[in-house]
């Protein structure tokens, strides 16, 4: 996937939210500890730091949402790092995306922590982040 495949993609998946432009996405594509898994219509990018690995942002195009692309994206995803040896993986979600988060429980992600208005909308308002963990080794 090119950047600005990756770019397209997270505005519209996160429209509410500033969009990250296709220069950030050259710059984490380009880096050796991270990795992209999906296509342009879902994707995951994590990255890695030893033994542990932070997914950066998981994005589904609205129009395919609900058609298993994400939970493709996220198994995918979930074996490369377990084939770098991470041991635990992490994430921040917004509280009000109750789908991904139903997502994340579903692959066994639990809550470890929360930020309190970690994110702030388009239109001001700020939402609190759950902080989600999950024990590869364990799986």
């Amino acid at each position: 996937m090119t950047p600005a495949a990756a770019a397209r993609l997270y505005a519209r998946a996160f429209h509410k939210s500033r969009p990250w432009q296709e220069s950030e996405f050259e710059a984490l594509i380009g880096d050796p500890q991270v990795i992209l898994c999906g296509d342009a219509f879902a994707m995951v990018i994590a990255r890695i730091v030893l033994d542990e690995a932070e997914i950066l942002t998981l994005a589904t195009n609205p129009d395919r949402r609900r058609q298993g692309l994400a939970r493709a994206a996220l198994q995918t995803c979930e074996t490369q790092l377990r084939a770098h040896n991470v041991q635990s993986v992490f994430l921040e979600v917004g509280a009000d995306n109750l789908a991904a988060q139903a997502l994340y429980r579903g692959f066994g992600y639990i809550q470890a922590g929360k930020r309190a208005n970690y994110y702030r909308r388009s239109d001001g308002v700020a939402v609190t982040a759950l902080i989600l963990r999950k024990d590869l080794a364990a799986n």
